[in-house]
């Protein structure tokens, strides 16, 4: 079997069980081709003999893996989400095993299960063209891009920790007023963000949405409606409670549900997407591509089964 494994070493603190993680591959037989996403790499490069592969890795953080799945969607092609970073929600959302021997087991032998993505429309920022980006888990702008960008620098030395940090450093976010467009419908409101979700686990293991599905072709929109960080200490409580029994309220939380989304923001905020920070920029767009990433996963699984199973022999 071959394996294109592209491994973003920047990302996190590193992966000390990756060398044992390609050697498991090659116990089993693989033939593995090593290429490494640097700053500045072209990624369309390293991918581009990637349909004379049966599996590609992603090994990096929710970003690496995101853009991956972006790059390959719709082409069915089965992709091993890494856990070699920070938060690795994607990894944490699929239910990954972590022990390096299991996720090379998964490679070889796992089955595939396939989910939305995200697309973002992203207005021209310093005299570049409107870009589109792909994003597995959710994207949003204000008070979540603020927090994630005072905990980039922290990430390596205090891991998860960092978002803490991130979030004491952000006590009081700008408000902003938003315009925002669910399918056919409009909506205006005030908040401090407005998260796009498509996996709802995010860090420390918490469903910003109750009952959010990445198989059903919808966002789940939420706009925090508080105007202060301690304002979403309820929210956050009602997602803990929802770890012991179902739990769907979310207090201060205002979501709704769309296949394509456009959000006006004044004044504008930054943006994130899968951990990626971005500029304050407005409007932003964005539609769901359905079940258009295919990831590999355990065989016991618990998630929704794809129609076709992939075979060790391909």
């Amino acid at each position: 079997m071959n394996i294109l494994m592209i491994s973003n070493l920047r990302s996190g603190s590193g992966d000390p069980g990756l060398f044992d993680f390609v050697r498991e591959l090659g116990a089993h037989r693989a033939e593995v081709t090593l290429r490494f996403l640097t700053e500045g790499a072209d990624l369309g490069h390293l991918l581009r003999d990637v349909h004379q592969y049966a599996r590609v890795v992603a090994a990096g953080g929710d970003g690496t893996v995101s853009s991956v799945a972006y790059a390959l969607r719709d082409t069915g092609i089965p992709i091993l989400a890494y856990p070699a970073g920070t938060a690795n929600l994607l990894a944490r959302n699929l239910r990954m095993p972590l022990d390096p021997a299991e996720l090379a087991l998964t490679t070889i032998a796992g089955r595939t299960v396939s989910i939305d993505l995200g697309e973002l429309v992203v207005p021209p920022v310093g005299g570049r063209g409107s870009r589109t980006i792909g994003f597995c888990i959710a994207a949003g702008i204000g008070y979540d891009a603020a927090v994630m960008e005072a905990a980039a620098p922290l990430k390596q030395t205090l891991g998860e920790g960092a978002y803490i940090i991130g979030a004491l450093q952000n006590l009081a976010p700008t408000v902003s007023r938003f315009t925002i467009q669910l399918d056919d419908r409009t909506l205006e409101t005030d908040g401090i963000a407005v998260l796009l979700v498509n996996l709802a686990r995010i860090q420390f293991d918490l469903e910003v949405a109750h009952g959010s599905d990445a198989q059903d072709g919808l966002l789940e929109v939420v706009v925090l409606k508080s105007r202060t960080a301690a304002g979403l200490l309820p929210a956050v409580w009602a997602a803990l409670l929802d770890r012991l029994q179902s739990h769907p309220e979310r207090p201060g939380l205002e979501i709704h549900t769309a296949s394509k989304v456009s959000i006006a923001a004044h004044p504008a905020l930054p943006l994130e997407y899968d951990g990626e920070i971005g500029p304050a920029v407005s409007p932003i767009e964005a539609r769901v591509l359905p079940r258009a990433a295919t990831f590999l996963v355990s065989e016991d699984n618990a998630l929704p089964r794809d129609v076709y199973t992939v075979q060790e022999d391909d």
